[in-house]
């Protein structure tokens, strides 16, 4: 049986791909629930220092597999049964927004619906000029699901979201660049090989410190200004204990590069 998930660590760095590609990755439940037991890990796992999260064949996700979503054999789900799968499974974009690895998605072909909510959920986005993004839930007749329009409305404020969310066009990777949704464009070829050195990087970098500084991030968006402070006092003092800032320290005074140990 095709795995739907497939994951490799190495270096620190582990790679999530999404294996379906006779769907254009398109996520039915036993995929996300495999996705989701990917992205616990890489939250989990002390080995892991950073996260790649990239599509097969050429596409990172078209959103869900509608037509895999219900077996057609059985009698539907009840309204509660599919409430509980989506909290369940909604689970995915929370742990990678909130995880302290840094999360890079290379976002190739086309990302649609919940698969853009899945690349919007990263820390980081490399797409493809020509690459297709669009929102589609108004054209699917649906509300949205894994946080697509939270990161959207944060991202770009409430009147482009509501554009982009209302009418949901199809823009090119470069358009959805300009408009600040992705980090970086580069021609469609070269998506996997940037976003691989991207990740890398990271996963080379000071992986306690840069877990704090994306904390940092999130409480900046949630917190008053006194509760941020406090808890960016404790993350600098913990951050002040690390090996790694030792080496930083000793790499500064000697005039050569760091060796971080994410330790």
């Amino acid at each position: 049986m095709q795995e739907h998930i497939l994951q490799t660590l190495e270096h620190g760095l582990l790679t999530i791909m999404l294996n379906i590609p006779e769907r254009r990755n398109a996520l039915n439940t036993e995929a996300a629930l495999s996705l989701l037991s990917a992205v616990q890990r890489a939250n989990d796992d002390p080995e892991v220092r950073a996260v790649l999260l990239k599509g097969a064949g050429g596409t990172f996700c078209v959103g869900g597999d509608i037509k895999r979503m219900v077996d057609p054999n059985g009698p539907p789900p009840s309204f509660e049964a599919k409430a509980s799968m989506m909290s369940r499974t909604m689970q995915i974009t929370r742990t990678i927004h909130q995880m302290t690895r840094p999360v890079v998605a290379a976002v190739e072909g086309a990302a649609a619906g919940a698969g853009l909510s899945l690349a919007l959920a990263c820390d980081f986005r490399v797409v493809g000029e020509t690459a297709k993004i669009t929102t589609a839930f108004a054209k699917l007749a649906v509300s949205g699901d894994y946080g697509g329009i939270f990161y959207l409305t944060k991202m770009l404020g409430s009147a482009k979201a509501r554009e982009l969310i209302l009418q949901s066009p199809v823009l090119t990777g470069r358009e959805a660049h300009a408009l600040g949704m992705m980090t970086r464009v580069v021609p469609d070829a070269d998506v996997g090989a940037i976003a691989f050195e991207m990740a890398t990087s990271l996963a080379q970098g000071p992986t306690v410190a840069l877990g704090y500084l994306k904390k940092n991030i999130n409480n900046a968006e949630d917190y008053s200004l006194e509760a941020y402070l406090d808890a960016e006092a404790m993350h600098q003092c913990r951050c002040l204990q690390t090996a790694d800032h030792q080496e930083a320290t000793n790499a500064f005074a000697q005039k050569r590069t760091p060796a971080f140990l994410g330790n």
